[in-house]
């Protein structure tokens, strides 16, 4: 037994002694990886980098002395990466800290050059352009460069140092040293708050596809801001080592609106680029931006069929770059030039190594191969390692060649091959990073600390952060407390058995309102070295007042904006208010990413159950208690048991440089109104008139007001007194007084601005609307959040038109500032209808609301024209109510919601209204500006196949330069279209045109040898088949021919004899007019 022991432990020894030397071979074969990476990095990147800022230059020959932002962190990144490698041996040799302070310099560098610039970033937290731009590029030695014909605005090279900024730090670099590089940092988060409404030149530099210098949003810049937003949300700059004053705070409001701009955008990236590449360093390393797996899958596919070479990816369609035909003296192209392009784009290997990172991160071994085996034959192999080269492109002599059988012909590569010490430093970055991964050498989880590659849900809370952002999950409770504002108020609630709380009693707590919270964050980031002013006064949105917060030893809860009391007329409207408090409610529910509980805070006023909707509230009310909101679970409770489960943000920023009780002074909590324990009674008008007065009974008396214009000032005043019970006479008299001498001119009842302030509320409260609009306008009532509402709008895609339906629009397509939007608003409306001014308003908020909540209702429109809008919803309340004299002015705010609703949901197959004719289903979708799916692919191929164009109502869509420029499922292009069919003056005319396009391209599709030879006035075309239906109705019938064109616009299109087949007719005999193109490769046969 001995000996049988004796045998087995030497045979254990030797192979103890085995595996030790395979491990000892294993390690020093790691040691000589990574001494050969060493090496390589040594000698292709860090021998370019400047001593003086650590920046990296674009050119490694010296050529150019300018280094970029984008560039030199990818630089920093790969020599970070490295450092993380050598982190797994002993005996490093000191390389490791070496190679992390190299990146450290080069993070710093980057900052300095940035805070040399801090008076840009002040000016650009007001105003989001171009001119106002941090630098994307400086001089090596950190002097900025003065070139006004390069783009700076480049949103993405400020977010990508902000993710790695954040990355670094997670992995133990030390980068941030003071508090004001700290307030510096912060106020770049505030730069990247609003990427989602700030057009730029994106990753290319170049802004639109067209290179003409215009600007627009990018999906990637968004996605790259978002990212940047996510790993600065409570992160603290100073490390591991850092107090809570270090952290850097982001806008939940303001990550969910790039949030949500970003997935409405994808997977296109801009109106110009149908899709880019671009979009893989945003969809997957470094940003990986999008937790929505299959939005991510359906962009990277698009992006990989459209895009992918042999040689690597293109950067989008009909990119000209570095191309042999691109006209290097100009820096942009001319109208039409792009064309030249199409076909015979540079492809960028870099993305090949984008995608092997990818694989890496997603653990698929088949991708990271694939993409391996593509890169292989690419790269050129030098003593100092493999170069990769900048881009591949088509020889001249091949040009043709290649444009007629794409794919065809060998690519050569550009110049970083040719031994003339060029380097792609962005790049050869990127490959070192992706073979160091390859190799396993650094883990992925090492170059992500932060987790972004696992995705939103799977994401751990970090060490010392608070405020992770994650997937919400399917069981979200939305924590509400009830506060009354009386005493008297509670115990009424507590009759219905509701529970609620006074101000008084939610102590230790403070209730507070949203403003004080905009001005507590006005400190944040303030520094009067850097010349910094802190956050800039945004309100604060819905998911901002759904989180508790810690601010010097209290703990306060804000209740939202929307129980803020405001003096525009929508806050009168009791069943506007409760559908608002549904819609935050399930606009929290879908939109909290936070850990914890958001917790809904409402203010109940004793307006709120003494009026009209007592009923209505209280059932809501009663819902909460139940435990359940349209579907969307809630616990209502008390404040104080809800502490635990809610989201609580400490601000210990403020007060740190004042005395705390001086601050404090500067916020007051909301107190609870003192009116005794009389029972309630219900609101009485001036008058002694019920609330219960509504738009049933409004004033239809015919005041003549215009005898009034030729007679003095006085005499005008004494006209007051003739019908002192009628409000609508008193409104009109004081416009006409208004008109005459001013705002400021003086009557015994006061000013003439003063007596319309009364005469405002006093209708408000008589449920008189048409004379609250009117009054409102007259005064100059502007509504809360109309900015942030035509915003909405736009970042969705859409255009935007404002004024009277009839008369000049005006077209907004960038975000404006709120007194520019008046200024708009009051100029197109006030000369037709003054009370439209705040119609519109209403109307635009209503619509940014359904945008957000029911995209689905906008389908088909591209642009929202609030007037046509008006205009259909007025057409709608006459089908709705035949013979009522009620106007959409004498429409509660939330009848004109509904109304609003019922016109965007009416579905011309299924009417609301069964005998609904084709003329006002027309009139409808017309004046919506509706069109059927794949409506703009038709035009196009109309375009394509009409030499001289198409002309509508005197403008013509010229084929050339339009669809040389421009690409078939080009947002650009169907704007083009837009532009064309808004010159149509009609609803229903406008609704027949596009049959008309409908039944053009058809008659096309299914006949390839026809084209138009000439121009096509397509007004001729609706011309010629009205004639043709009149001439047949009149036979058919037996009577005279009707010029009235009703009779065509009621017709059905697709029945017999419906409009269809008389535009077929027309437009078949128009094409029978020119010359047949028949195609000689086919040959005509009888059968």
């Amino acid at each position: 037994m001995a000996g049988i022991g004796g045998t087995f432990g030497v045979g254990h020894r030797r192979s103890a002694d085995k595996m030790e030397k395979l491990q000892q071979e294993k390690y020093k074969a790691t040691i000589d990886q990574l001494d050969n990476y060493y090496r390589r990095v040594k000698n292709q990147i860090l021998c370019y980098q400047s001593p003086i800022t650590g920046m990296f230059p674009v050119d490694t020959d010296g050529a150019t002395p300018d280094a970029k932002v984008r560039d030199s962190v990818y630089c920093s990144v790969a020599v970070w990466a490295l450092a993380l490698a050598y982190r797994h041996i002993d005996n490093d040799l000191g390389r490791t800290y070496e190679l992390e302070q190299s990146a450290v310099k080069c993070m710093r560098g980057i900052l300095f050059c940035y805070m040399n610039q801090a008076y840009k970033v002040e000016i650009f937290k007001k105003e989001q352009i171009a001119q106002n731009a941090l630098h994307s590029k400086f001089q090596m030695d950190g002097r900025n460069i003065i070139d006004p014909n390069y783009g700076h605005l480049q949103m993405d090279a400020i977010s990508l140092y902000l993710l790695y900024l954040a990355q670094m730090i997670q992995s133990g670099l030390q980068i941030i040293y003071t508090m004001d590089e700290v307030n510096f940092v912060q106020n770049l988060v505030y730069y990247l708050e609003r990427a989602y409404r700030t057009p730029d030149y994106g990753m290319w530099e170049r802004g639109s596809k067209y290179n003409n210098g215009t600007v627009e949003l990018h999906s990637s810049s968004i996605g790259m801001a978002k990212a940047a937003l996510e790993v600065m949300s409570g992160f603290n700059l100073f490390g591991e080592h850092g107090g809570a004053w270090n952290l850097t705070y982001v806008d939940i409001d303001a990550h969910n609106r790039n949030r949500t701009t970003l997935e409405t955008l994808l997977p296109r990236e801009s109106s110009s680029k149908n899709t880019d590449a671009s979009l893989i360093p945003t969809l997957s390393f470094p940003a990986f931006a999008v937790s929505k797996e299959d939005l991510v899958n359906r962009t990277l596919d698009k992006v990989v069929r459209k895009l992918k070479g042999k040689y690597g990816f293109k950067r989008c369609l009909r990119d000209g770059y570095c191309t042999v035909l691109e006209d290097h003296n100009r820096k942009h192209y001319r109208p039409a030039e792009i064309k030249l392009f199409d076909g015979i784009e540079s492809e960028w290997p870099i993305f090949f190594a984008y995608m092997i990172i990818d694989g890496v991160a997603k653990e698929n071994k088949q991708q990271v191969e694939e993409y391996r085996e593509l890169l292989r034959p690419l790269l050129k192999y030098t003593p100092e390692g493999d170069v990769i080269p900048r881009y591949y492109y088509v020889p001249k002599n091949s040009v043709g060649l290649e444009k007629n059988n794409p794919g065809s012909q060998e690519k050569l590569p550009c110049e970083e091959v040719f031994g003339s010490g060029k380097l792609f430093l962005w790049g050869q970055a990127v490959h070192i990073i992706s073979c160091l991964l390859v190799d396993d050498l650094v883990k992925f989880q090492e170059l992500d600390p932060l987790g972004r590659h696992k995705g939103a849900g799977l994401k751990k809370k970090q060490l010392g952060r608070y405020a992770n952002f994650k997937k919400p999950p399917q069981d979200l409770c939305i924590q509400i407390t009830l506060v009354a504002e009386s005493a008297r108020l509670q115990s009424i609630l507590a009759t219905y058995g509701i529970p609620a709380q006074t101000p008084v009693q939610v102590e230790p707590y403070e209730i507070w309102p949203p403003s004080h919270l905009v001005k507590a964050f006005e400190s944040l980031g303030v520094n009067n070295k850097l010349g910094l002013s802190g956050r800039p006064p945004r309100p604060i949105g819905s998911l901002g007042t759904s989180k508790l917060y810690r601010i010097m030893g209290k703990t306060v809860l804000c209740y939202p904006i929307v129980f803020d009391l405001t003096d525009f007329y929508m806050a009168q409207d009791m069943s506007l208010l409760i559908d608002d408090i549904r819609a935050h409610i399930a606009f929290v529910r879908n939109a909290w990413t936070l850990h914890g509980r958001p917790t809904f805070c409402v203010i109940i006023r004793e307006d709120h159950i003494c009026g009209s909707a007592q009923a209505e509230m209280l059932d809501l009310l009663a819902s909460f208690k139940r435990g359940e909101c349209n579907g969307i679970k809630v616990k209502l409770g008390r404040l104080q048991t809800m502490i635990d489960t809610a989201f609580v943000e400490p601000l210990d920023f403020i007060g740190m440089d004042e005395h705390r009780s001086t601050c404090m002074n500067l916020f007051r909590r909301l107190e609870e109104l003192q009116v005794g324990h009389a029972p309630l009674k219900p609101q009485q008008s001036v008058t002694g008139a019920s609330l219960e007065r509504t738009a049933a009974s409004p004033d239809r008396k015919d005041y003549n007001v215009k005898e009034l214009e030729g007679k003095s000032s006085w005499e005008v005043v004494q006209k007051l007194k003739l019908h002192p019970e009628s409000l609508r006479w008193q409104s009109l008299v004081l416009s006409l007084l208004l008109k005459k001498e001013g705002p400021h001119y003086l009557t015994d009842g006061g000013t003439v601005c003063d007596r319309l302030e009364k005469l405002y509320r006093r209708a408000g409260v008589c449920k008189e609307w048409s004379t609250v609009r009117f009054c409102a306008s007259l005064l100059n009532k502007v509504v809360d959040s109309l900015a942030p509402g035509i915003t909405t709008m736009l970042v969705r895609g859409k255009l935007v038109t404002v004024g009277s339906f009839g008369h000049e629009e005006e077209i907004i397509s960038a975000p404006l500032t709120p007194n520019e939007l008046i200024q708009i608003i009051y100029n197109k409306c006030g000369p037709y209808d003054m009370r439209e001014c705040v119609l519109q308003q209403e109307l635009i908020i209503d619509l940014a609301k359904m945008v957000q909540s029911q995209p689905h209702l906008f389908d088909g429109m591209l642009k929202i024209r609030v007037g046509w809008i008006i205009h259909a919803m007025k057409a709608e309340l006459r089908i709705n109510n035949p013979g009522s004299q009620i106007t959409i002015h004498d429409l509660s705010p939330t009848q004109v919601k509904d109304l609003l609703h019922r016109v965007l949901s009416a579905d011309t197959t299924d009417s609301l209204v069964p005998d609904r004719t084709w003329l006002q289903d027309r009139q409808r979708d017309g004046a919506l500006n509706r069109n059927p799916p794949g409506f703009y692919d038709k035009v196009w191929e109309i375009l394509e196949r009409t030499k001289g164009g198409m002309i509508i109502c005197g403008y013509t869509l010229p084929q050339h330069p339009t669809i040389s420029d421009m690409t078939k499922n080009e947002l650009n292009f169907a704007k083009k279209v837009e532009d064309m069919l808004g010159k149509v003056t009609e609803p229903e005319y406008r609704q027949m045109m596009v049959e008309l396009l409908v039944v053009v391209a058809t008659i096309l599709n299914r006949n390839p040898e026809l084209e138009f030879q000439h121009s096509v006035d397509m007004d001729v075309l609706l011309k010629e088949s009205f004639e043709d239906f009149q001439r047949t109705q009149s036979e058919l019938e037996q009577v005279e021919k009707q010029d009235d064109m009703q009779i065509f616009y009621n017709a059905p299109p697709y029945a017999k004899r419906g409009t269809a087949s008389f535009m077929a007719k027309a437009v078949t005999h128009k094409l029978l007019e020119g010359d047949v193109q028949v195609d000689s490769s086919e040959h005509c046969c009888v059968s």
